[in-house]
């Protein structure tokens, strides 16, 4: 949104906060200005509002003429203005947009109403077709002077009148106006108009200024009786609460212990009655034993017999690796025997062999 911050001007208390508290719910930053006077000096400063929402009617300077001064200062004259107002007449709009106004809120604002100015004017900023500042010359007519009809460089003189007291215009200038009886009423009736105006909107401000600060004084006045009924109220509740839940544990803890106290007493008489070995204990004592001890003598026999078979089994397995050890030692014996006869026989043909070569050899040779 490019409405991020506004700067409301109203001279009525009530009437600011409660459009205020509008434009703060759209996440808007608002400053505030009770008069048209401290409007053109925040703005003369260092403020520079995205929007103002400008009160129609105010004492001193009117939302008109703030308009007008806001509108011909070439600083401030792109600044859109929003009149607050409840005259919203087709020809009083027309005429506010002649001075400058961009669009007019009734008052009181709702909700609806600010929705739509508020949107018209974002688009209008974001799209840049915002209108342009009126000219000053154009914009100082001021529409309660409609009232008189009086042309701008008109003067006033008194006329003559006759005896049947019918006023003779002079004819010498045609921007003097008769100074007529029926004008003076009307000049009388607008300033009369224009000062009540003023006096009522006054009046109604601090009425209403003060029954808003009379409603807030009592609407603190009622929170804070609230409050204190409250608290009080919370710590009666409190102090009930510890109380009743002070003897609540003094119940509970008595009751506890008178049950712990009869647990203690029968546990102890079951001792007392069970304590020491007893006639049938002694009996299921001696049982246990002879049947403890037929069991390891069953269990010595048996592990006995299976001790001599395996010893029996040992001393038969040795023995056979024995005998096999002697025969295969013996066999090995007789073969080296057979292979020193074999060698001593070899030797001994080879001997003989040799010597009838070598006879034979020396027989023949």
């Amino acid at each position: 949104m490019a409405i991020k911050n506004a700067l409301l001007v109203d001279d009525s208390k009530v009437a600011r906060f409660a459009l205020s508290k509008l434009l703060e719910s759209r996440d808007m930053e608002v400053n505030m200005a009770g008069s048209a006077e401290e409007a053109l000096d925040f703005l003369n400063g260092s403020g520079r509002p995205d929007v103002i929402f400008m009160d129609h009617l105010m004492p001193g300077m009117n939302g008109v003429e703030a308009t007008k001064a806001i509108k011909g200062n070439p600083d401030t004259a792109a600044i859109p203005i929003i009149m607050c107002t409840s005259k919203k007449s087709p020809t009083f709009m027309e005429e506010a947009k002649n001075f400058g106004v961009y669009n007019i809120l009734t008052k009181p604002p709702q909700t609806e109403g600010l929705s739509l100015v508020l949107e018209q004017l974002n688009r209008d900023v974001t799209e840049g077709t915002l209108p342009e500042p009126p000219d000053v010359d154009c914009a100082e007519t001021d529409p309660e002077d409609d009232l008189l009809n009086i042309p701008d460089d008109a003067s006033v003189e008194l006329s003559m009148k006759t005896e049947d007291d019918v006023a003779i215009p002079d004819s010498s200038s045609s921007n003097v106006v008769p100074l007529t009886g029926d004008l003076i009423e009307q000049i009388a009736r607008s300033a009369v108009k224009t000062h009540i105006n003023n006096r009522l909107h006054e009046l109604l401000s601090s009425l209403f200024d003060e029954q808003f600060d009379h409603l807030k004084r009592a609407l603190d006045e009622s929170r804070s009786r609230q409050e204190n009924a409250v608290e009080e109220r919370l710590t009666g509740m409190a102090n009930l609460v510890e109380e009743r839940t002070r003897h609540l544990r003094d119940e509970v803890a008595a009751e506890v212990n008178l049950n712990l106290a009869r647990e203690l007493a029968d546990l102890k008489r079951e001792l007392k009655s069970n304590s020491g070995f007893t006639a049938d204990h002694m009996a299921e004592l001696k049982d246990h034993i002879t049947s403890v001890q037929t069991i390891d003598t069953e269990f010595w026999q048996t592990l006995q017999s299976e001790a001599i078979q395996q010893a029996h089994e040992i001393s038969r397995e040795t023995a056979e690796d024995i005998a096999q050890r002697t025969i295969d030692l013996f066999v090995a014996q007789q073969r080296s025997a057979s292979s020193k006869i074999y060698t001593v026989g070899l030797a001994v043909s080879l001997g003989i062999f040799s010597v009838g070569i070598a006879w034979l050899s020396g027989l023949f040779g």
